[in-house]
């Protein structure tokens, strides 16, 4: 992933988060769920989505996400396969476009495509008709590659406000997701908030673009020790929110 630092006020809908896609520290409070208190709606009447990096649950799952598309490691697919894993990949076109087929195999073995726009910009800041353009955008080219319609959208950096809300909801998302641990080099794992250890419903980033770490599926699978080492198991992410 592109490797920058972005810093966000601490509003209601913001999330302070320490960038690259998947690296993130001390986040503000997140925005409320549609139909809870403090909702707010767009201009075309649709409520804004919610902004979560932990689903509340008892069920013992955590939910593992990627972003981008740039590391297209085979044995990652056979992990996938192998252990059933229901990740969820978060998309860039202007990274993932020229190596779609990929996707679509990891797809076929159960992965969960969605949007992370077209061409990776920091979107805070941008105006409403740029950001729809790169997240709707996004959604045409992942609706004509394979037939979905992504709900879940990520932001990229982490960075959204109030313009990227109403944007998500008029392309037709239902929940801005960002992360509340993030894997490294190596597969370990950092923390933006909270107890440093993995809790059920919450949120895993593994960020994909690591040339000089371990690859994918090897970090992937130190993960997975530390989810099995605390009796949890990896959800799909899309039936929680």
């Amino acid at each position: 992933m592109r490797r920058r630092r972005a810093r966000l006020a601490g509003a209601a809908l913001t999330a302070v988060l320490l960038t690259g896609c998947a690296h993130a520290a001390d986040p503000a409070p997140l925005a409320q769920r549609p139909g809870g208190k403090g909702t707010r709606e767009t201009g075309q009447g649709r409520p804004l989505p919610a902004v979560v990096d932990h689903v509340r649950t008892r069920d013992p799952v955590v939910f593992l996400t990627y972003d981008d598309g740039a590391e297209r490691d085979r044995r990652f697919i056979e992990l996938v396969r192998a252990r059933r894993l229901p990740v969820t990949m978060f998309l860039t076109d202007s990274v993932a476009g020229p190596g779609y087929g990929h996707f679509a195999r990891l797809r076929a073995v159960g992965a969960s495509l969605q949007n992370h726009t077209l061409d990776h910009p920091s979107l805070r800041g941008l105006p409403y008709a740029g950001q729809r353009a790169e997240i709707c955008g996004q959604q045409h080219k992942l609706k004509a590659r394979f037939g979905v319609r992504p709900r879940l959208f990520r932001p990229p950096y982490g960075t959204y406000d109030t313009t990227t809300l109403r944007a998500a909801a008029d392309c037709g998302l239902s929940a801005v997701v960002l992360w509340r641990a993030a894997v490294d080099d190596d597969g370990g794992l950092t923390y933006t908030r909270g107890a440093r250890r993995l809790h059920p419903g919450d949120i895993v980033a593994v960020d994909p673009d690591r040339p000089t770490g371990r690859p994918l599926s090897q970090r992937t699978e130190r993960v997975l020790r530390e989810i099995e080492r605390r009796g949890l198991r990896v959800g799909r992410l899309e039936d929680y929110l």
